[in-house]
């Protein structure tokens, strides 16, 4: 890897696809009679494949929903649905995304839409969604920096603009926006969390207020971020040991009186978390090969634990957005990344969560090359055709499903020889921010419990950004 180290440990942070060369092409059979006996059975898979394939009209939010009611029974009486996405930036994996959280919403009672951003952006646009409050615009140009920019686009603001339209007409029964992320923790959540100090126990104020100097942004937030990671690794460690100390504090500050003030002392004390949190992962040595490992790990496991809370504490079922490597089962790169997201969240639930994977035949996406930092004038728009043989995509794009943009299929119950075959590691499209990436082997039934393949995607329309 060529870019600096700090800029390569904050992609790998941020990032479930690490910049390397693709995979080679799996091999070709030896000889035409070897050659002819996997084309017949590829055959019989697609065949099973579409035997049990339910097709898809459109990946567009506004359009009709009766094909998406399969996916009522599939997901059954699941508390969180984390739903993937084979790039970071494709229009068709957002739109969809949005398309089917409406449906959730409308059809099973769905009432939060939770994504792979910081908390603090999460509590910000949830205050949008919920009450109208601030310019979602802003927010996203704000706080969508490095990284995290992928989601500053047309798509993400769609879903926004769709879930305030809701609230309006339902006061009574809302929907909200969350985040689970914690690789940035903007000044707005430290307010949040001292006001709160200040309402039920000033005296503490000073205090608290000294163990959060040097760790409340004082920069846009990419700049921030960049510069948070550089600093020497045992002043990174200092500051997480005071954010710990200072949760501590609010964690046993008086929850107050009179009507609200539990679940406001509740609030208070995950906002500190998150604080905590965020600062705990960037005390990671990344020069290191196990503290890369243990960085990614403390970060899926924090993603886990925010979206439980949320979802107990606000009694909602959750449609969860992340990346495939995020919310599957098994991770395809366990050097970097021990385990996921996904399988806490099934520790966590049991069969309760259920995971929807999501793969494509070809198209393009937004991503950044493999030796730029992770600004918006680098990000470009990339296109890829069908995938090599024996690629998962490859046999999935031949099962046509009707013709559509795609199809939604069950893994957990695909007919024979369908189902052995999912079974199998393959090489397999889960493209970060960066690329190239790595194509590495994922056996989809073993990942995921459901699975949308899409024949072909277009880019994100992304929105203007600070600069930053």
């Amino acid at each position: 890897m060529k870019r600096h180290r700090a800029t390569a440990a904050l992609t790998l942070l941020l990032s479930l696809a690490t910049t390397a060369p693709a995979l080679a092409a799996p091999a070709t059979a030896g000889t035409r009679g070897d050659g002819a006996v996997a084309r017949t059975a590829g055959d019989r898979v697609v065949r099973a494949v579409e035997r049990a394939a339910h097709p898809l009209r459109s990946t567009e939010p506004s359009a009709p929903d009766g094909d998406l009611r399969p996916l009522d029974r599939m997901i059954g009486d699941a508390r969180v649905v984390g739903m993937g996405e084979a790039t970071h930036s494709s229009h068709d994996f957002f739109t969809l995304k949005q398309r089917t959280f409406r449906h959730l919403v409308r059809d099973k009672g769905f009432r939060t839409y939770a994504l792979e951003a910081p908390w603090s952006t999460g509590l910000r646009l949830n205050d949008y969604v919920l009450h109208g409050k601030g310019d979602p615009r802003r927010i996203m140009r704000e706080d969508f920096q490095d990284a995290y920019l992928f989601w500053n686009t047309r798509e993400y603001l769609s879903l926004l603009t769709w879930m305030r339209s809701w609230n309006r007409d339902h006061p009574h029964d809302p929907v909200r926006f969350m985040g689970n992320d914690v690789s940035y923790a903007g000044p707005d959540l430290y307010d949040r969390v001292l006001d709160h100090v200040r309402t039920t126990d000033p005296a503490a104020l000073p205090r608290i207020t000294e163990l959060y100097r040097g760790l409340r942004p004082d920069a846009a937030t990419g700049p921030y971020m960049r510069a948070y990671l550089v600093k020497p690794l045992a002043e990174r460690r200092a500051l997480a040991e005071r954010a710990g100390r200072a949760l501590e504090l609010v964690r046993a500050l008086p929850p107050g009186h009179g009507r609200g003030a539990a679940e406001a002392h509740r609030w208070a004390v995950q906002n500190a978390r998150t604080l905590q949190q965020t600062a705990q992962q960037y005390a990671f040595d990344y020069a290191t090969e196990d503290g890369v490992a243990a960085a990614m790990l403390f970060r899926d496991r924090t993603m886990a634990d925010n979206t439980a809370w949320w979802q107990e504490e606000t009694a909602t079922k959750v449609l969860l957005s992340a990346h495939n490597g995020h919310v599957a089962y098994r991770s395809d790169d366990p050097k970097n990344y021990p385990k996921s997201q996904g399988a806490f969240l099934r520790d966590h639930y049991g069969p309760r969560y259920v995971t929807l994977g999501l793969t494509f035949g070809q198209g393009s996406f937004n991503a950044v090359g493999p030796d730029d930092e992770m600004l918006d004038r680098n990000v470009r728009r990339f296109t890829v055709g069908p995938d090599a043989p024996g690629s998962n995509a490859a046999t999935l794009d031949r099962a046509h499903a009707d013709n559509g943009p795609g199809y939604l299929l069950d893994l957990r119950t695909a007919p024979a020889p369908a189902g052995d075959w999912l079974r199998q590691p393959r090489p397999t499209r889960n493209i970060g921010t960066a690329y190239p990436y790595p194509e590495n082997p994922v056996a989809l039934s073993r990942s995921f419990d459901l699975l949308i393949h899409l024949h072909r995607i277009e880019a994100a329309e992304r929105l203007p950004a600070d600069g930053a």
